[in-house]
């Protein structure tokens, strides 16, 4: 078993700036991908980062590429995401995932993670 929580969500104004940050605990040995997904009222819940450990590999979400960086600390217990340029549709509750069987690349589809985050809120103000 994995747990994860997430961190560092709040409420910022556009064009600003917010770090989260994913701490893994448990069989973190296990884990061999961790992302980040988000969740806006009404709206389904949408890849937005990810890392794999093959390699280091990461991917973003086209709506985010350039303003959000995806990081993992040495031990590979922490993951974070670094936002910039925030924008009124980046409003939602974020969600940290790791998958625990292996895989070569960074999966997308939230059924290919294992383990989940309660979520941290974060809302950007026009």
């Amino acid at each position: 078993q994995v747990q994860l929580a997430e961190s560092g969500g709040g409420l910022v104004q556009a064009g600003g700036s917010l770090a989260l940050s994913c701490a893994a605990s448990g069989r973190t040995f296990s884990m061999n991908a961790m992302g980040w997904f988000r969740q806006a009222p009404g709206k389904e819940r949408e890849f937005v980062a990810g890392v794999n450990w093959s390699g280091g590999s990461t991917s973003y979400a086209d709506s985010v590429k350039g303003r959000f960086t995806i990081s993992v600390d040495s031990a590979k217990t922490t993951v974070f995401l670094q936002m910039n340029s925030l924008k009124p549709d980046d409003t939602a509750v974020y969600y940290c995932a790791a998958r625990l069987r292996y895989i070569t690349y960074v999966p997308s589809n939230k059924d290919a993670y294992d383990a989940w985050g309660q979520g941290t809120q974060v809302t950007v103000s026009s």
